[in-house]
């Protein structure tokens, strides 16, 4: 079986590294540009996707900052916490973006199943050359010509991120939470003697990080203040999620306001069940390139803001 991935970053990768352990070429069709890495960007991953991730995916056990407790406060009761939860083994564990992203790609790299291509300028010379293509790249012309339904929303705010460096903490595995007026501000730990930092402010691309963190902060004995990031927040769901054998992906699917936390736990959760329909056919050993998708989608809890889908392969060229 052959499988083509279009895009780059995390969710590509892990994606690309899931189905090459299934013994499933995979070709991704990216740029191949060298991109400067975002060193303040950080991800929380919940305890389940970290037992699937290490068992199935990759073991990353050593890049992990587990969080055992979440203390959360409010600007507006003078910073009293109002909301403590607690799990003495762990509640999610924290992990650099791109300590991710270079584990990744080294691991990829020394696997003969995986290969790393140009960007196309036309994909659709290729397209029957696979037997699935996944699309993760919501900026690219099959998004643009077949994924361009989706529900949209903005939410006129920025997220600006950084990252503390302070005296060591033994156990620094509490991470805060303090509703300010201005947005939520998140302080997750990430080592010993560093903390990452997530303020997402309301219509604000500019806001001085600095002083907010020192406002709010009685915990740590700071030491530096790393330079400041910011990505605007938006939310997307996409009407229809494939055309003939393209899948939508990742991003592409789904993208949700980081307070919700789930945005790389949905697409962990998401490969686990694309892997799970993908391996019955992996054996085939003749299998058409006239593979059908039909996702069904079934809205969950909207607390959690996933969906689940099920994918069902037409075979119909098979004798």
């Amino acid at each position: 079986m052959k499988v083509c991935i279009l895009g780059e970053g995390l969710t590509t990768l892990v994606l690309a590294k899931a189905l090459v352990n299934q013994g499933i070429n995979v070709h991704v069709f990216s740029d191949l540009k060298i991109r400067k890495a975002n060193k303040n960007r950080t991800i929380g991953i919940t305890r389940d996707n970290v037992k699937f991730f290490n068992e199935n995916i990759l073991n990353i056990q050593k890049l992990l900052w587990d969080i055992n407790k979440i203390e959360i406060f409010t600007e507006n009761l003078n910073q009293e916490k109002i909301l403590n939860f607690e799990n003495k083994k762990k509640l999610f564990s924290t992990i650099r973006n791109y300590e991710l992203l270079n584990f990744l790609k080294k691991e990829l790299n020394k696997n003969k199943l995986f290969k790393a291509k140009k960007k196309l300028n036309n994909f659709f010379q290729i397209q029957d050359n696979y037997n699935l293509i996944i699309n993760c790249d919501y900026k690219n012309k099959i998004s643009k010509k077949f994924f361009c339904k989706r529900i949209y929303k903005n939410y006129d705010s920025f997220a600006h991120t950084t990252i503390i460096k302070h005296d060591k903490i033994t156990d620094n595995n509490t991470a805060y939470q303090y509703f300010t007026k201005r947005g939520p501000l998140a302080f997750l730990p990430i080592s010993k003697n560093e903390t990452s930092i997530v303020y997402s402010v309301k219509g604000s691309k500019d806001v001085n990080l600095d002083y907010f963190i020192k406002k709010f902060n009685t915990k740590f004995r700071i030491n530096k203040i790393n330079k400041h990031s910011r990505f605007e927040l938006k939310s997307i769901s996409l009407r229809s999620y494939y055309h003939k054998n393209i899948l939508a992906f990742g991003d592409l699917l789904h993208r949700v306001h980081p307070l919700a936390g789930q945005g790389f736990n949905m697409t962990i959760r998401d490969i686990k069940v694309l892997i799970n329909l993908i391996i019955p056919f992996n054996s085939i050993k003749k299998c058409p390139f006239s593979v059908s998708l039909k996702l069904i989608i079934f809205p969950i809890q909207p607390i959690s803001c996933n969906s689940l889908f099920k994918v069902f392969f037409s075979l119909d060229d098979l004798g």
